[in-house]
């Protein structure tokens, strides 16, 4: 949702400043227009011929360049932007802000932007729980200004406490999200299962299967960055969500998947049922580890798994969509047709380990999706697993 945007990045004199260079990249590859603003102050923590490298900007400093006497005008600036994010927001720049203090440009160009602003807040934690810094960020929310507020952590004084500057992924993520909340998919929940589960037969061994849960979550952050409200169900892996529109729920066999799918079902519009769930569990799970000499290990009894997507096909209310996926060896489309009328499936994204670059573990898939209204199946080429994920999403907007 970054694409195409006109963004203000201002810059204060902080130790953080450099976490802004990170920031600026995040919104660059995003596809948004940056222009950077520091202050004076900012010059010392971070030079700007790096910003303007890769902002392919000049970066704006003072009101007139020094070169060439030209002036920068900070209402066409205002005027330009569809966002403004001052990162790091010091101490000093934030109580210039709230009080109108417009000795700089970063601050003039507050002053005249037309645009949501935000700020990042970083510095020592005194100066973070002083009451004057509270004021000004009490100020600035009831004047419209968006605030993200800062971790707790180790700081550059050596203290540890509150202050430190919000990562510039999550920054990037707030701003993707903002942008999002007009996006086609604004004012829609979409229900996510992803990954594995694991089904214990002791405290250390499990069944479970290869999923790294790679296609859900992809779906999960295109269907957030449309302006979906997602919850977003995992099965054990070590991914992680960026969009602070992603509700990530975790858990590890299949029956928690089934109640925590069941739950966020109730007020789903859409449902995406892509983990791997284990079609079947131990019928006893040991309390202590099975010990290689113990004969009752040579055999495991396994019982059934609930089928989570033909639970909620059973549930399904009209306007709900709920998608399906199968990976299969063999037979893919014949199979995937059969599970898409067994199930009460609106369409089923079916593809096979047959195909080079498709199933658990990798960075690409190759799709084939079936709906229930219609007889061929939608054929894609092998591609991202991001670029899987529009697609789908594109189709789920078809129905």
């Amino acid at each position: 949702m970054l694409k195409g945007k006109n963004i203000i990045l201002g810059i204060s004199g902080g130790i953080a400043a450099y976490k802004s260079v990170v920031l600026l990249r995040q919104l660059v590859k995003g596809g948004a227009q940056v222009q950077v603003v520091m202050t004076p102050n900012a010059r010392e923590f971070i030079q700007p011929v790096t910003l303007s490298s890769l902002s392919q900007r000049p970066v704006v400093t003072e009101f007139f360049s020094a070169n060439t006497g030209e002036w920068h005008s900070h209402v066409a600036l205002g005027e330009w932007a569809d966002a403004m994010i001052v990162a790091p927001a010091t101490a000093s720049t934030l109580a210039k802000m709230a009080n109108g203090v417009a000795d700089n440009m970063l601050v003039t160009t507050y002053l005249s932007a037309r645009c949501p602003v935000f700020v990042a807040p970083a510095m020592d934690l005194d100066m973070m729980a002083h009451p004057t810094t509270a004021r000004n960020l009490a100020t600035l929310a009831a004047d419209g200004v968006h605030i993200i507020e800062p971790e707790t952590g180790e700081l550059a004084s050596g203290l540890s406490g509150r202050g430190r500057m919000e990562e510039p992924e999550r920054i990037a993520a707030v701003l993707d999200a903002f942008f999002a909340s007009d996006g086609p998919l604004a004012g829609k929940k979409v229900l996510i299962t992803a990954g594995p589960t694991y089904e214990r037969i002791d405290p250390v061994r499990f069944i479970g299967n290869f999923s790294t849960g790679k296609m859900g979550y992809a779906i999960a952050e295109e269907a957030a960055s449309r302006g979906a409200e997602v919850t977003l169900v995992s099965g054990p892996t070590a991914l992680s969500v960026s969009s602070p529109r992603i509700r990530r729920v975790d858990v590890e066999s299949a029956r928690e998947m089934l109640a925590a799918a069941q739950e966020a079902f109730e007020t789903a519009d859409i449902a995406i049922m892509t983990a791997a769930v284990a079609d079947y569990a131990p019928a006893h799970v040991f309390d202590s580890k099975i010990k290689r000499e113990k004969a009752e290990f040579d055999s495991i009894e396994l019982v059934k798994n609930p089928d989570i997507a033909a639970t909620l096909g059973r549930a399904k209310r009209p306007g709900q969509v709920l998608v399906g996926f199968a990976l299969e060896t063999d037979h893919a489309v014949a199979n995937g047709r059969d599970k898409l009328a067994r199930k009460n499936l609106d369409m089923i994204v079916v593809n096979s380990l047959a195909d080079k670059g498709a199933g658990f573990g990798t960075d690409t898939n190759k799709i084939s999706i079936i709906s229930a209204g219609s007889d061929t199946p939608a054929d894609y080429p092998l591609k991202s697993k991001k670029a899987v994920a529009a697609d789908i999403l594109d189709f789920i907007a078809t129905l």
